[in-house]
């Protein structure tokens, strides 16, 4: 049986690790390449690097900040935020990110895409996605950009199955309804997702215990679990995520 993968994501604002509830408030919380290299020696099994206000300040990736990370850890490292163009998407693999993830950028121009993952292969590019439960979206969830501030009229399991048709060979899949709440993952639409593309899923959003990532790794169906608060700010270490996670049934690098 595939391992299921536990990875830490770092929001990053200004050149800083940040975290809010529902994409507000958020606190400055430490050095990102210091905490990357924390959660390397703890096991963590990917990184995800999203520079959150790239997109809504139109501005590229920060390459001097991703190459310092990546010369820390030694694992797969994502970075997502401000990638609009093949030369974005190629400079930021330069700098040493193995995957690149497009959210709103996908949104606004999806051929970046299918010309992403032709120039450089679907495990390259990874979709990111924020979805709210939304009655008046025909699967229940509805997209939204810019940091969960602008809506779209995509529905989220439509869009999921027509990115990973264009190329996305992996999509983070996040709640805003349950981002940063620690009450546990939106199972249903991770569920939902899951069972509808043929890429892997990673859950994001609301992940408070080890038992949220069992639950979401089994009942949701997702191939990851994606968590913040947990390890920056709740006491947890990775290892001991992993040792609960792995005592309550599931599958993982230990």
């Amino acid at each position: 049986m595939l391992k299921k993968r536990i990875i830490v994501c770092l929001d990053v604002k200004d050149g800083r690790t940040t975290k809010g509830v529902q994409f507000q408030n958020n606190a400055d919380i430490g050095d990102p390449v210091d905490m990357a290299a924390e959660y390397y020696r703890q096991g963590v099994d990917e990184l995800v690097f999203y520079d959150i206000m790239a997109s809504a300040r139109g501005r590229g990736p920060m390459l001097d900040l991703i190459s310092r990370v990546a010369s820390r850890v030694f694992i797969p490292f994502c970075v997502g935020g401000g990638i609009g163009t093949i030369e974005d998407i190629r400079s930021t693999i330069l700098a040493g990110a193995e995957k690149i993830s497009l959210n709103s950028q996908a949104v606004k121009n999806p051929q970046l895409i299918s010309e992403g993952a032709r120039v450089f292969g679907s495990q390259c590019i990874v979709l990111g996605m924020d979805a709210a439960r939304d009655e008046s979206a025909p699967s229940g969830y509805r997209v939204y950009i810019n940091g969960g501030r602008v809506k779209t009229d995509l529905d989220a399991l439509g869009w999921a199955r027509r990115a990973v048709e264009l190329g996305a060979g992996e999509i983070v899949l996040n709640s805003i309804d349950a981002d940063g709440v620690r009450q546990g993952y939106e199972i249903p639409l991770t569920k939902m997702i899951a069972e509808s593309v043929p890429v892997p899923v990673i859950a994001s959003g609301g992940g408070g215990t080890p038992q949220h990532l069992a639950d979401v790794l089994t009942q949701g169906r997702a191939d990851a679990a994606l968590i913040a608060s947990m390890v920056h700010s709740m006491g947890y270490t990775v290892d001991g995520i992993k040792k609960e996670v792995h005592e309550a049934g599931v599958p993982v690098r230990l």
